[in-house]
């Protein structure tokens, strides 16, 4: 349906209760007067029944739940109110004149007793339920659609992916001295030929801890490079410090420069400074 059909559709249903209305407008303004209403308030009374009715309609439209429901009933009361008011201006013709005695609706007792009291709580009614319903339509709030969820659940999902999973660097680790080459009389390693282990990323909390080397290190390991004895280690390092100053033979640059262990590179710091001491010693 367009635009102009629901236009249409809408004014031709204003036009039919404004009718109505109308109508109903002079039966519960006459019940008015019978119960004891001046003008003003006859012609009130009319509004303050269907009126509410028409409040109660879009209450229930906007509203859901019990909320709904409870609007849905205060609609159903006040249109049975307001049906009975006018099935008794139809019984009693005297209304219409004016005629009829005030506070006297029916001819049985009980029966005008209980058309009065109807009456007469129908104005307190009003502005009871028609407080809660405005209270509730103002603080009401429209539920999140399924659609409306299920997007805002996959943006949630997307933003918790897309800041993505602590991830652990590709490492190598440095060449260190390994205690069983030195006790096996090993002097250097080559470390291309040495297998390391390399951490690929993972995420953090599937990573696992690394595994820490045991046992000696397999022969395809070790350094093709012939064990030297002391004394071709001294050899050679006479050969590179012979321009060092006294001051620059310490052990860590010896290793360096002789590519040997820690421990070598002490004996031979120690050896090279009592020959120089001793060579110093005897050119004085």
């Amino acid at each position: 349906m367009n635009r102009k059909a629901k236009a249409a559709l809408v004014l031709a249903l204003v036009v039919v209760v404004g009718m109505a209305f109308r109508v109903s407008w002079n039966a519960l303004r006459d019940v008015a007067r019978a119960i004891g209403a001046d003008g003003t308030a006859a012609n009130l009374y009319p509004f303050v029944v269907d009126g509410l009715m028409a409040l109660a309609l879009v209450a229930a439209l906007v509203l859901t739940g019990d909320a709904r429901k409870f609007a849905l009933r205060v609609l159903a009361a006040y249109t049975l109110a307001s049906l009975v008011l006018n099935y008794v201006h139809g019984l009693v013709p005297a209304l219409h004149g004016e005629s009829v005695d005030w506070g006297r609706l029916a001819d049985w007792d009980p029966a005008n007793w209980a058309l009065v009291l109807l009456a007469t709580s129908l104005p307190v009614g009003s502005i009871y339920f028609g407080s809660d319903l405005v209270a509730k339509v103002l603080h009401h709030r429209p539920p999140t659609g399924p659609a409306e969820s299920k997007s805002m659940q996959i943006g949630t999902n997307r933003s918790t992916a897309e800041l993505g999973e602590p991830m652990v660097e590709d490492t190598i680790p440095s060449p260190v001295p390994v205690p069983e080459l030195a006790a096996a009389g090993v002097d250097t390693v080559d470390v291309a030929a040495v297998p390391v282990e390399v951490r690929v990323p993972v995420a953090a909390a599937e990573m696992s801890r690394p595994r820490r080397a045991t046992g000696r290190v397999p022969e395809a390991a070790r350094s093709s490079r012939p064990v030297r004895s002391e004394a071709e280690l001294l050899a050679e390092a006479r050969s590179l410090t012979e321009s060092w100053p006294v001051e620059k033979l310490t052990g860590e640059g010896i290793r360096k420069a002789l590519h040997t262990s820690a421990a070598k590179a002490r004996v031979v710091r120690e050896t090279l400074k009592s020959e120089r001491e001793r060579d110093a010693a005897a050119v004085s």
